[in-house]
């Protein structure tokens, strides 16, 4: 008896565990998954829209708030999803001056009516001068937990 009853306790525990998993899959189930290609695509629109017609996206730096003059060189791989509802891209642009001075720009995006859009842009690397090895891609910030740690 005292069997059966832990069973059907066990039971109980069991189906009101696939009750709240069921809840919070089909609360998920609602926003479309998006995948690698996704984002890529996204970005790619992203950075066709940030182009001006003299092929260069003219922005202004999150920390100096001085002007850039970027050309788009590649998305790195792997881009990916950070949490349920934020994805996140890294690329590479250089300069307008000088191909060698390159900036790692960071992307966040979400989604908004089915599409990914970007809400946050970050110069994570900007371009440094050493006399031994030339121009290098100096960090911001690192991630912890795919929160942003400041370096400095």
């Amino acid at each position: 008896m005292k069997q059966a009853t832990l069973a059907l306790g066990y039971l109980r525990i069991v189906s009101i565990i696939g009750l709240f998993w069921t809840l919070g899959s089909s609360a998920a189930a609602d926003e479309p998954q998006f995948y690698a290609e996704d984002i890529k695509a996204a970005m790619t629109a992203h950075i066709a829209e940030l182009v001006a017609e003299d092929g260069f996206w003219h922005t202004i730096d999150d920390l100096t708030e001085t002007p850039l003059t970027l050309k788009f060189m590649q998305i790195h791989d792997p881009v990916r999803q950070i949490s349920r509802r934020v994805y996140f891209a890294c690329t590479d642009f250089h300069d307008s001056t000088d191909k060698e001075k390159v900036y790692d720009m960071d992307f966040w995006l979400e989604p908004v009516a089915g599409q990914l859009v970007v809400f946050r842009t970050k110069v994570h690397k900007e371009p440094r001068h050493a006399l031994l090895y030339g121009w290098y891609k100096h960090p911001r910030y690192t991630f912890v937990n795919d929160e942003i740690e400041y370096l400095y």
